[in-house]
């Protein structure tokens, strides 16, 4: 049922064509049922919160041999610089973040036998900027290697090692906004390896978890 009201509308909607009809010759009323669209469009700002990032400051590093003796072969080198940037306003509580490394084998050029990533370590440098709120990982050393501490002869292969960590996000962000750090590098082979160049993706990863 029409209410009163909207009758009263549509006189006056009717009325009002009329009066226009009578104004202008060229005036056309719709026909019953016909439609149109209105696209509606917005534009929403990003909500600028900061980012927690990780950035290396070169893409490849090179070991060279030393140390070396009748039994193996030992090279070693140092991992680019590493930063750990904490740009955001709200830090949520109770979460830290980490930084891990994992190796693959080492892959020669003339199809060599693969070296194990298990062969590959590292020792982590101390933390460049920060007042303790962020420490380093623990050393890791070849697989063939006498442990240095208990269980830490298993080189680079499991990506469950730290190269450095926050203790806690927000107190870290608090305290400052950007870390660094770096390692020394070891790799150890067979006196008789074969002869040639290698190489291996050490990829470092950043995660943040709860504790």
């Amino acid at each position: 049922m029409i209410s009163k009201g909207a009758a009263a509308r549509c006189a006056a909607g009717i009325v009002g064509g009329l009066m226009l009809a009578s104004v202008g010759s060229l005036a056309f009323a719709a026909d019953p049922g016909d439609s149109s669209g209105v696209d509606v469009k917005v534009d929403i700002a990003a909500v600028e919160n900061g980012a927690l990032s990780l950035t290396v400051d070169d893409t490849e590093t090179t070991l060279t041999e030393g140390g070396s003796t009748a039994a193996y072969r030992q090279f070693t080198g140092t991992l680019p610089t590493v930063t750990v940037t904490d740009t955001r306003d709200d830090v949520p509580a109770g979460v830290f973040w980490y930084v891990t490394g994992q190796a693959g084998d080492f892959v020669g050029t003339a199809g060599q036998p693969n070296i194990p990533a298990t062969q590959l370590g590292w020792s982590p440098a101390d933390v460049l900027d920060g007042s303790g709120e962020v420490a380093s990982g623990g050393e890791v050393v070849p697989a063939s290697d006498t442990p240095t501490q208990p269980g830490n002869n298993t080189g680079l292969a499991s990506g469950e090692d730290f190269l450095y960590l926050a203790l806690d996000s927000a107190d870290a962000k608090a305290a400052q906004g950007s870390w660094s750090t770096t390692a020394d590098l070891k790799l150890k082979t067979a006196a008789n390896v074969a002869p040639g160049s290698y190489s291996s993706l050490l990829t470092l990863s950043l995660f943040e978890d709860t504790y």
